[in-house]
């Protein structure tokens, strides 16, 4: 697992020839932001997941800022915050206002349809959806919140989880190579 990302990650050399981010290579740089091990890619797990959710085009931006904080490792969390697409954005915040009105006891806004995606442009679509999430209020902005919380939780967890079951696998299969005295 880890050969296999560290072949789909960029390495130091990429950053520090990066003209863009010379300015930043002193930050970008530090070495706890590129490495992989099960405590990184978890903390990187839960930045992407909790980011994922910011709206608009600020999600990496947030998340980089929270590796940047938090120490984690900054290409995983960049690259799990695409879990929102523009598939999975309106039923993600279509559970995020679920989860609001729950939590206010159906003290917010009301439900209103989102926009429809057939026979309209990407340019067109954008400021709808834009238009539909501020119409929804408190429910929405409290539930994006709390949803967040929930998936990075999660993600951080079943990060953990399935490094340290692939960790027993690996030592059992090398206890069950090694010849026994």
């Amino acid at each position: 697992m880890r050969k296999r990302l560290k072949t789909l990650l960029p390495d130091h050399e990429a950053i520090r020839g990066s003209r863009w981010l010379r300015p930043f290579s002193s930050t970008l740089l530090h070495p706890r932001l590129w490495h992989l091990n099960r405590h990184s890619a978890a903390g990187a797990v839960a930045v992407g997941f909790f980011c994922g959710l910011i709206p608009g085009p600020l999600q990496m931006l947030g998340a980089a800022i929270l590796c940047v904080l938090f120490r984690v490792n900054l290409p995983l969390a960049l690259l799990t915050t695409l879990y929102t697409n523009p598939l999975t954005i309106v039923p993600l915040y279509v559970l995020a206002f679920g989860l609001g009105s729950l939590v206010l006891g159906g003290n917010g806004a009301d439900f209103t349809a989102p926009p429809e995606l057939e026979g309209v442009n990407l340019a067109a679509w954008v400021p709808a959806l834009i238009d539909w999430m501020a119409g929804l209020g408190k429910p929405l902005a409290l539930g994006l919140v709390l949803l967040a919380a929930v998936l990075s939780l999660a993600g951080y967890v079943a990060v953990k989880w399935s490094w340290r079951v692939w960790l027993i696998r690996q030592w059992r299969r090398r206890q069950a190579a090694s010849p026994r005295r």
